[in-house]
């Protein structure tokens, strides 16, 4: 029923894959509740009205999140194990914003047989809203 992911032989250097979702204010709602996060800059309009956003924003791990199914499911896909992911964030993420999480092959570590992947975050703007780097373990 499920098909295992490219294996650290299968994978070369520049393979990509990506996921794209809209966040909506449900999304932000049940991350809150999983993260524990309410600060009011996401979940109180009126408090977010007063900073220099001007409205609510989703928590940056929310987003980050969505590298989650690049990761999981497509690329190496079905039994990849994360060692290490950086992020780094460079613009909010509004509700009704459409993320798309990109990962590019970069490099394979022979001695872990693990791959490094760059990875960018972009919304329906092509700004970018979050960059960052992944390191792991593909499928055996």
């Amino acid at each position: 029923m499920y098909q295992k992911g490219k294996s650290f032989l299968e994978i070369q250097v520049g393979d990509s894959a990506s996921f794209t979702k809209t966040i909506t204010e449900t999304d932000v709602y049940l991350f809150a509740g999983i993260s524990g996060d309410f600060n009011p800059l996401h979940v109180d309009e009126e408090y977010a009205k007063t900073t220099s956003f001007g409205t609510r924003i989703a928590h940056g791990g929310l987003a980050a999140s969505l590298l989650a199914p690049v990761l999981g499911m497509k690329l190496p896909g079905l039994g990849t194990v994360a060692l290490e992911t950086t992020t780094k964030f460079r613009k909010p993420v509004y509700f009704g914003d459409t993320i798309t999480c990109l990962v590019e092959v970069v490099e394979k570590v022979e001695r872990l047989k693990a791959v490094k992947m760059k990875i960018v975050w972009t919304n329906q703007k092509s700004e970018v809203v979050s960059k960052g780097e992944t390191l792991v373990i593909p499928p055996g």
